[in-house]
């Protein structure tokens, strides 16, 4: 699998496996994903891969920095391999969908907070919430 994968994880110290590859692979072809869609997506490649190792790989990518994990308020977990540009997302309120915004004018001013209380800030999380335009245009 390629996008340099292999590279990535030994860069944060870990094992290259083929979940782990397969994990990755999937989201990046289909971001903003659900762990069933992850454990689906996998299952492709790797029919006889667990739920629990799905899982698993998907906690320890997160903690090391390689898949971002959001959760849009009132939806399940949902996971994508862009990180580090501070960027966001818009949410449709009627069929769930995402898609991923950058982040507003400039180098990030969302990241300079109105009064950040004595906080380091690094990283911001904003949710645009509307409707996508397949189901405005069911309307």
């Amino acid at each position: 699998m390629a996008d340099g994968f292999e590279a990535r994880l030994r860069a944060v110290s870990l094992r290259v496996t083929r979940p782990r590859l397969a994990v990755l692979a999937a989201l990046r072809d289909h971001p903003h994903v659900d762990t069933d869609a992850v454990i689906s997506l996998v299952r492709a490649d790797l029919p006889t891969v667990s739920h629990q190792a799905v899982y698993d790989v998907l906690r320890v990518l997160t903690d090391a920095g390689l898949v971002r994990r959001i959760q849009p308020r009132g939806a399940t977990a949902r996971y994508e391999t862009r990180v580090g540009d501070n960027h966001h997302h818009v949410v449709c309120r009627s069929c769930g969908a995402i898609a991923d915004v950058a982040c507003a004018v400039g180098h990030a001013p969302c990241l300079t907070a109105s009064d950040d209380h004595g906080f380091v800030v690094d990283e911001a999380e904003v949710v645009y919430w509307g409707t996508c335009p397949d189901c405005s245009e069911g309307n």
